[in-house]
């Protein structure tokens, strides 16, 4: 673990507070932060310590704070200590405590902001989970670089990740898909068959008609020849079904691991719906949760509002997911016997459990907003005995535009814009670094012209261009090892502008954290933005200040502490842009 003076200072705070009122319970200790303040003129960090122990000490928080104030003030590395507002401390720190980071930095390299947060708790993190129904597309785009970024985030903090893609292989979507590879597999055979012709014939029509499948047809056509070709008519669908299902999923997930592939995403593992179906996997976890008396044979009560012309009161099995949490229990089979997707899930979701993970996180479609809170009751009935935690990601709707107006969709794909047409036209770093630019909940316009422009309202650009500079002013100084620029003296780092550079550096290790436990791996793109500001207007200041050049004539040690500062921060950098998986550059033209 590198050092986080965040970490440092509060536990200096909690000391001072144990020693001013002795019989705090631990758990009143927890909740003791210390975080920037919201305005930087008011010190350097700042505690809400007064606040929380106030009312169980019974003693007005501002009194606690006054109290707290002297003693921390007392102590080394702590300029000051003063109440503020109703009953907040701020904290100054020593310009040289904060001047001593940068050797930790230095030493650490890109491993600075490596925590022990997660405890080395097992984390599956699901993520994309596409049907493999087509190419992926812009939607899939965003859940996919939210959950890789987030994986990385949480094992920069301490927990082991296992990275997983559920293939949603089972259903009538897959049916469907089925049918209209074999529509192209007649195509590639030459049927005289026109598509409506073959459509009218489909239970529920021809819902799948890109160009994408056309090399499907034909790879059938290759392996099968026209073996296939008898079961035309929809009465003899069982002939072919399976086979053409199977090998078109086969194709399709290629097709995906490849679309990822380009987008830098890696899956540990890829767990089939069609396989844990036929495993039994559901009804096992049904059958347990029967034992402990959480399934029933009952009547729902009808919906709220105008009810659907189809709803009529009928018996079916249910969950007792009120139990836990949901405003309603929810179906476990259909009319006719069938498991309901929510007890695929359920079977999903108990094979993760039996795999020994402590944690759960997912990445969903915002659209699906309404499942999360029946599948949160599930896992906390399937893992009562030792509980697993259970998140959910919501990932709004992307709109692509260029020049003002919506992106034409793509004729391959026939209804959206794919994935493969993102990274074709932008590059894979803009586009991972953009989808990270807004909380993952909140709706995104990608702007293909504003992603490769070269100004600082491009946070691709200005992010980047902060390493490149950086990474431009060490290769002038010949490039010094960091042990060297280790050692350096630093006490020539006085400016303001430096001072706020460091601060900054001091925080990375807080923001991971932060950002690992609300699961928000935005705000790490966030950082190197702030960052990035911070450098540039140093930057900016040399081109008018020569004492605040990096380089400086004459003077190799004041031209040492500023290297040191220069190349940790091009390390916070490549620290932050590891985690949203973007490779950082050395030069721009």
């Amino acid at each position: 673990m590198t050092h986080d003076i965040f970490r440092t200072i509060r536990d200096a705070v909690v000391t001072e507070l144990r020693a001013l009122l002795p019989d705090l319970p631990e758990e009143l200790l927890a909740r003791v932060l210390v975080e920037p303040p919201r305005d930087p003129s008011h010190g350097d960090m700042a505690t809400n310590a007064a606040l929380v122990v106030a009312k169980p000490a019974r003693m007005p928080p501002q009194k606690v704070a006054q109290d707290l104030s002297a003693r921390l003030s007392a102590r080394e590395g702590i300029v000051s200590a003063a109440p503020a507002g109703p009953g907040f401390v701020n904290l100054r720190l020593e310009e040289s405590l904060l001047r001593a980071q940068l050797p930790i930095v230095l030493k650490a390299g890109e491993a600075y902001g490596d925590g022990t947060t997660g405890g080395g708790r097992k984390v599956d993190v699901e993520y994309v989970s596409a049907n493999p129904t087509g190419p992926m597309h812009v939607g899939h785009c965003r859940g996919a670089v939210v959950g890789d970024a987030l994986s990385n985030l949480l094992f920069k903090a301490g927990w082991q990740v296992t990275k997983e893609y559920y293939i949603n292989d089972a259903g009538a979507q897959v049916q469907a898909l089925a049918w209209a590879a074999y529509w192209r597999y007649l195509q590639a055979l030459g049927t005289a068959l026109t598509e409506d012709e073959f459509a009218a014939g489909i239970p529920g029509g021809l819902q799948y008609r890109g160009e994408y499948l056309i090399p499907v047809g034909e790879a059938l056509k290759a392996k099968f020849g026209d073996s296939l070709a008898p079961g035309a008519a929809p009465a003899d669908a069982a002939l072919w079904l399976d086979t053409v299902r199977g090998f078109t999923v086969d194709a399709m997930m290629a097709e995906i691991r490849e679309d990822l592939a380009a987008l830098g995403v890696q899956h540990d593992i890829f767990i089939s719906e069609a396989a844990l179906v036929q495993s039994g996997a559901a009804d096992c976890a049904i059958a347990d949760l029967a034992a402990r008396g959480l399934v029933y044979e009952g009547v729902l009560e009808p919906p709220k509002g105008k009810l659907p012309d189809d709803w009529e009161p009928r018996e079916q099995t249910l969950f007792r997911s009120t139990e836990f949490g949901d405003d309603v229990d929810r179906p476990l089979r259909k009319s006719d016997g069938t498991n309901t997707y929510f007890a695929n899930d359920i079977g999903n979701h108990a094979d993760k459990i039996a795999r020994g993970f402590d944690e759960l996180v997912q990445v969903w479609g915002a659209d699906h907003g309404g499942y999360v809170p029946r599948m949160k009751a599930a896992v906390a009935a399937l893992s009562s005995e030792k509980p697993v935690a259970f998140d959910v990601v919501l990932a709004q709707i992307v709109k692509v535009v260029k020049g003002g107006q919506p992106v034409r969709m793509s004729k391959r794909a026939g209804t959206y814009v794919t994935l493969r047409d993102l990274i074709d036209e932008v590059g894979r770093d803009a586009v991972r670094f953009t989808m990270l630019t807004r909380k993952a909940d909140a709706q995104m316009e990608f702007d293909l012209d504003a992603v490769v422009q070269q100004s600082r309202d491009n946070p691709v650009f200005y992010v980047q261009y902060a390493h490149a500079r950086c990474r431009s002013v060490l290769r002038q100084a010949g490039d010094p090892a960091a042990a060297e620029l280790a050692a350096a003296p630093l006490e020539a780092l006085s400016d303001p502008a430096e001072m706020a550079l460091i601060r900054r550096l001091t925080a990375w290790p807080r923001t991971v954290e932060g950002a690992a436990l609300a699961r928000e791996p935005h705000r790490i793109a966030f950082f190197l933005h702030d960052l990035a500001a911070d450098f540039h207007l140093l930057w900016n200041r040399g081109r008018d200040d020569a004492t605040l050049r990096f380089i400086r004539e004459g003077e190799p040690e004041a031209t040492r502490a500023r290297l040191a500062l220069v190349a940790a921060t091009a390390m916070v950098i490549r620290s932050g842009l590891a985690v949203m998986g973007v490779t950082p550059v050395e030069e721009m033209r």
